[in-house]
Formats: C-alpha cells, structure tokens, sequence
C-alpha cells in the first residue's frame, strides 16, 4: 500500500548493538563462486571466513553466504558499499548478524566504540569555540587579497605620475596639429571651431540676458 504524501517517512535508527563483523550475504549465483565472493568482500579488509550456509531459506539458484570480518569497522564499510550493489550477476542483499556473536566479541566491540565517542569528544573540546578548522586558510587567502589591492594602488600611483612627467602625455594646444594625417587635423578643427561658437553663444546669450533692463508696462488698465 502506497504511503500517503502528508505522512511522514520511516525512520530506521541503528545503534551499535545492531552492527557487527559478522555478515550474511544473499542473492549469491550459485555458481560455486565462494572464492570471488571472498575476495569482493577482501578488499574492504581482511576476512577471516567466508562460507556457505547450506540451512538458510534462499531462492532458486541462489546462495546464502556467511562472512567474518576481523574488525568491526570493515564490515560496517563492506555492507554500505556492497549492499544493493550488482555484482557476480546478482543484485547482493548485505545485512549485518549480530545474533552469531560472543559474549567477547560484543564486549570488543563496545569497548572500541567507547574509545572512539570519547575521542571524538575530547577533539571537538579541545577546539576554541567559535573558530573552524580552515580559518589558517581564510585568514592567509584574506591577507593575500589585501596585499594584492595595496600593490594595485601603488601601480596606479606610479602610472599616474609617470603620465604627469612624460611629455608624450602633455595636452596640444589647438592652434597646433596633432594627428598626421590632415583630414584628420581638419576635423579636429572643425570640431574645436562648433565648440568655440556654442560656448561664445552661450557667454552672450547670459551677458544679454545680465543687460537686459526690464520691461515697464504701459498699457492702461481698465
């Protein structure tokens, strides 16, 4: 039955207990390919045993397989890269089997996990609050960018006088030619001759205007 949109998803939560380095594998080709099973699951770590479990209910013309890890944390990397995964021609069902532990392989592998929560609080404590772990690189790739813009405004600076000194820079006068070419020369010319006569017109009409005496009204009123 389908699950309803508004319904949240199930959560499944896994705890410690739940993991082990015992393994069972499903959906295995039965092929009699035990030796290429073991050395898929070998190259996450070593494995102690691999064999096939004969009683376990399967489907047609597959295998079960039972596999040993020697470390916990193996078999927890083997069964989140190789569960649903197609290999061997089969899609393989990886599932964790607690049930098959000893009272010492339990207490092992409380005991490491212990070990690795309380390291994992004592490094998160000893990091000063409010600071991560690429500020060093933050606080270099800032410096950097404040050493670049400064060197920008010191070759700015420099360019600048640099125009100033240089007469090749220096403004013509308009009564000499600047361009080689005398089309050119002639419609620079041109141009300055239009920007004389509006800005001449333009001192007159203010001077006129400045001049100007106001206008008395004479008519009669009724």
């Amino acid at each position: 039955m389908p699950r309803d949109r508004d319904e949240p998803a199930a959560v499944r939560v896994y705890t410690v207990c739940d993991e082990s380095r015992y393994l069972i594998v499903r959906n295995v080709p039965s092929l009699g390919c035990g030796d290429d099973l073991a050395s898929l699951f070998g190259t996450y770590g070593p494995v102690e045993e691999c064999t096939p479990m004969d009683a376990e209910d399967c489907e047609p013309y597959t295998d079960v397989f039972f596999v040993k890890f020697s470390q916990v944390n193996n078999a927890r990397f083997a069964k989140r890269k190789l569960d649903e995964s197609v290999s061997l021609g089969n899609c393989l069902q990886v599932t964790d089997a607690p049930q098959f532990e000893s009272p010492l392989d339990t207490k092992e592998k409380l005991e490491a996990r212990r070990k690795e929560v309380l390291g994992r609080i004592k490094s998160s404590a000893g990091r000063p609050e409010g600071t991560s772990q690429y500020s060093p690189a933050q606080g270099s790739s800032s410096g950097n960018h404040h050493q670049m813009n400064s060197n920008k405004r010191e070759y700015m600076k420099t360019i600048h006088a640099s125009h100033i000194e240089d007469p090749r820079f220096s403004h013509v006068p308009s009564d000499k030619d600047y361009f080689p070419s005398k089309s050119m020369n002639a419609t620079v010319k041109l141009v300055r001759e239009k920007l004389d006569k509006i800005q001449s017109g333009g001192d007159n009409s203010s001077t006129s205007a400045a001049s100007k005496k106001p206008r008395v009204d004479n008519r009669r009123k009724i």
